[in-house]
């Protein structure tokens, strides 16, 4: 299981989430992507339709029609009704129940750094998860684990 922690010091998460969508649909994964706001959830989704003029993350809403055929999920509960095995914490609210998933993307900005460091550190005592943190650095990510070299690259 991997946990990627993604610090959001430049770009909000309506700009980071669609990258992390793509990349996921390109594994030929699911994603379920939660926040507990329903506000946040609809700018997510115009974020997934819109933010790459040429193409559109096709998406829905877990109370909506057929979530069981979406390819990304929206919900503000973990309930993988896509049969999604990542998921995306897009509220940065670090969520025990995301450890049924293959992989976990948190995405927090300064006013959830708190709870994303307690996090981190409950997870580090986790046998067989792997953690990532990365930071912005510009337009790049860069990953800032502890003991490994820095990487720049898309999320």
């Amino acid at each position: 299981m991997q946990v990627d922690f993604y610090h959001l010091t430049r770009d909000p998460a309506e700009r980071v989430l669609p990258l992390l969508a793509e990349r996921t649909l390109a594994q030929g994964q699911r994603m379920l992507v939660l926040s507990s706001d329903a506000g946040h959830r609809q700018a997510l989704s115009t974020a997934l339709w819109s933010l790459k003029p040429d193409s559109f993350l096709a998406h829905g809403e877990i109370d909506g029609p057929n979530p069981q055929v979406q390819p990304i999920l929206l919900a503000d509960r973990v309930e993988p009704a896509n049969g999604a095995r990542f998921i995306a914490l897009a509220d940065g609210q670090w969520r025990d129940e995301a450890l049924g998933f293959d992989r976990v993307f948190l995405l927090f900005g300064e006013a959830t750094i708190a709870d994303a460091r307690k996090a981190w550190v409950a997870l580090g005592e986790r046998k067989g998860l792997e953690r990532h943190y990365w930071k912005q650095d510009g337009g790049k990510w860069v990953e800032q684990t502890p003991g490994k070299r820095q990487d720049a690259r898309e999320p």
